[in-house]
């Protein structure tokens, strides 16, 4: 009896350990927490910008790395310094990391200066440099699972990897980019998933972020080494750098179409940060350029791309080389998401009603959309979809106010609504030809007038409406007009394939794995990525229910994850706020980028004056990075040093595309 109690104690103080530990993972970060957080201290040591944040494992422990070449390590708690040291670099420290299962005794950092060094806090030397990449390093990984091993990202292109127990003491080139995207494609950084450690995910130039699996390279390349045919080739036979299945892509669906206006402008694309959620089912990307991108590891989804028209494949769909049914239907190509439209001309279905609350949100959102309050409305319309995401009308009425307000990304999304809308209710008259607008917005002219045909098939009451005859005409001209778009898509294959010369070649391998790419989930935006190459975006508590990520402005964003709402910006930096590294498990932020400081944020008590760090106006900081993003690189340039630039700090929001005038009741006004 007295063995049982003792058993039934420590099952209870297991179960409340847990319990405690659940609850401080649930409630950890909160909603009034988020709207409380404010600034508690800032960590002054460095003497230049500070690149790179670190937290140990238990979350009292803080490693920063500078331009001075120092790594700090602190007591965050405490708002102390413990330790600095001069890491042997000769240049900007642009990673830092804790070795796994070291105690917190080794400490990895990659510059600048090409180099990789491992240090030794406990005597402060640098133990072991690392000299093979030839072009800065820009990111560290490591794995809990892989005490002794650690990978790293430069923009020499190469992704490498590093075992301490062995005696060379030499990394290995685990992924070659240049293999794939030519010489001058450059690697900018990677992360490891937690829960499952032999998945790495890497970013680098261009819009597609990559996901490999580790243990499906290392055993190809051992059954190569293995085979005893490893050394005889024929003149045919190639050998692949990486294995079938070893390697998926993921693509924001509108941004390979864009690049080559985006390359026009001078206006780069490039992924600064990639980072798993907690659980290892999402993927979170800071596209350098454009927005903020979450990618559904599970539920995965084919880009809403057209590509063809009905007529070049009737049979089917070319893809991959292979010919399918999957996507096609009345003239509209889907890239490969199932959907279909439904034959025949459309007949009236009933409405399904809202409840109460559910209806006073949606007519408070018709009222912001009446006050052209775009953003208002759309995250209005978003928490609405969020509590009732099986009702056509709000996917339809967000996608309106998308197309008002027409920020990067926003026809696409727009898009996407109307799809959404239209697998609900395959009657809804405005989705159907807003369907056919956004296809035109997003170049895809000779699809939109199909789709326009449809609409007009469909709903003939409808066919000479001034909406319709307005597109129309937008249509014709665009057409008659023989853009370079049009004559670039004429020249075999999508454009998200092509390449511009030799060095930035792109192989049949890379073309393949680029159309296989899924699309996004969920997209987040008011920041501006466009200055430096080294901007965070991370999940902000233990269930991943914010977003965070720095900003050109000086401002860090924190928006909700499921709704993508914007509900908090504070300042951050007096030029760019770089990193954002969040507590493992308490609500407690750490920031830096221009300044030479580390700033920590928490909530503040309810009786702390007003926080004089907070954005008030989140909707004109949003609107100002949008035109920021959209203005010219001498504009931006000359605004970081001083210079108004009246055409950068004046007018609407959100950039490339032209306000259209003439549209119909059909097309503007919410359901």
């Amino acid at each position: 009896v007295e063995g049982q109690g003792l058993c039934c104690s420590v099952c209870v103080c297991l179960l409340q350990e847990r319990g405690a530990l659940g609850f401080e993972r649930h409630y950890h970060v909160t909603d009034p927490f988020i709207r409380r957080l404010g600034l508690e201290a800032e960590l002054q040591g460095h003497s230049g910008c500070v690149n790179c944040l670190e937290w140990n494992e238990k979350g009292d422990l803080l490693a920063s790395g500078s331009d001075d070449q120092h790594t700090i390590v602190w007591d965050p708690l405490h708002h102390k310094k413990l330790l600095s040291m001069h890491t042997g670099h000769t240049a900007n420290i642009f990673s830092v990391k804790f070795l796994p299962h070291s105690g917190d005794r080794i400490l990895i950092t990659g510059a600048a200066d090409s180099k990789v060094h491992v240090h030794d806090l406990t005597v402060k030397e640098t133990i072991h440099m690392f000299g093979d990449h030839t072009n800065r390093v820009k990111r560290i990984a490591t794995a809990p699972m892989w005490p002794n091993t650690f990978w790293s990202a430069a923009e020499d292109g190469l992704i490498r990897q590093y075992d301490l127990r062995e005696s060379s003491k030499r990394s290995e080139v685990l992924i070659d980019l240049t293999e794939y995207c030519g010489q001058l494609v450059e690697a900018k950084c990677l992360t490891v998933n937690p829960q499952d450690n032999n998945s790495l995910a890497v970013g680098a130039s261009g819009p597609f972020v990559r996901l490999y699996d580790i243990r499906m390279i290392h055993n190809h390349r051992k059954s190569m080494k293995q085979s005893p045919s490893a050394g005889v080739h024929t003149f045919c036979d190639r050998q692949k750098p990486l294995p079938d299945g070893a390697a998926q892509y993921y693509v924001a669906g509108h941004l390979p179409v864009k690049l080559p206006d985006y390359n026009n402008r001078l206006r780069v694309l490039v992924a600064t940060y990639v980072t798993f959620s907690p659980d290892g089912t999402e993927l979170l990307v800071n596209m350098g350029g454009e927005q903020v991108y979450l990618f559904d590891l599970t539920y995965k989804q084919r880009p809403y791309t057209f590509l063809l028209p009905k007529k070049c494949h009737a049979a089917g769909e070319v893809q991959n080389g292979k010919t399918s049914t999957n996507g096609v239907a009345n003239g509209i190509h889907l890239h490969s998401n199932g959907f279909r439209l439904p034959e025949g001309r459309a007949q009236a279905s009933p409405q399904v009603e809202l409840p109460p609350s559910l209806e006073r949100l949606k007519q408070q959102a018709n009222e912001a959309f009446a006050c052209q309050l775009w953003t208002q409305a759309i995250q209005l319309y978003s928490k609405a979809v969020q509590r009732a995401p099986n009702n056509a009308m709000l996917y339809g009425n967000r996608a309106a106010a998308y197309m008002k307000r027409k920020w990067d990304g926003d026809h696409y999304d727009a898009l996407r609504d109307c799809l959404k809308a239209i697998s609900l209710n395959p009657c809804h008259l405005k989705a159907h030809f807003r369907l056919a607008r956004c296809l035109f917005e997003l170049k895809y002219v000779a699809e939109a007038l199909e789709c326009l045909d449809d609409f007009k098939g469909r709903f003939p009451e409808q066919a000479h409406s001034s909406a319709c005859d307005a597109l129309d005409r937008d249509i014709n001209a665009a057409l008659f007009s023989k853009s370079d778009n049009a004559e670039d898509k004429k020249g075999g294959g999508p454009i998200r394939l092509r390449a511009t010369g030799r060095k930035d070649s792109i192989s049949e391998d890379e073309m393949v794995l680029r159309e296989r790419s899924y699309d996004y989930k969920f997209r987040y935006c008011g920041h501006c990525n466009t200055t430096t190459d080294i901007k965070e975006a991370n999940f902000f508590g233990s269930n991943a229910q914010y977003i965070v990520s720095g900003s050109d402005d000086g401002s860090f964003f924190i928006w909700e994850k499921e709704t993508t709402n914007l509900v908090r910006v504070l300042q951050g930096d007096e030029s760019i706020v770089n990193c954002l590294q969040p507590h493992p498990s308490y609500c407690f932020l750490a920031t830096s980028g221009i300044d030479p400081v580390v700033r920590l944020w928490n909530p503040r008590p309810e009786s702390e004056t007003l926080n004089g760090r907070v954005v008030v106006d989140m909707e004109g900081a949003s609107q100002a990075n949008q035109r920021r993003m959209n203005a010219d690189p001498l504009e931006v340039m000359l605004l970081n040093m001083g210079y108004r630039i009246t055409g950068l700090t004046s007018g609407g929001a959100g950039g490339s595309d032209d306000e259209d005038s003439s549209e119909g009741q059909v097309q503007c006004r919410p359901s």
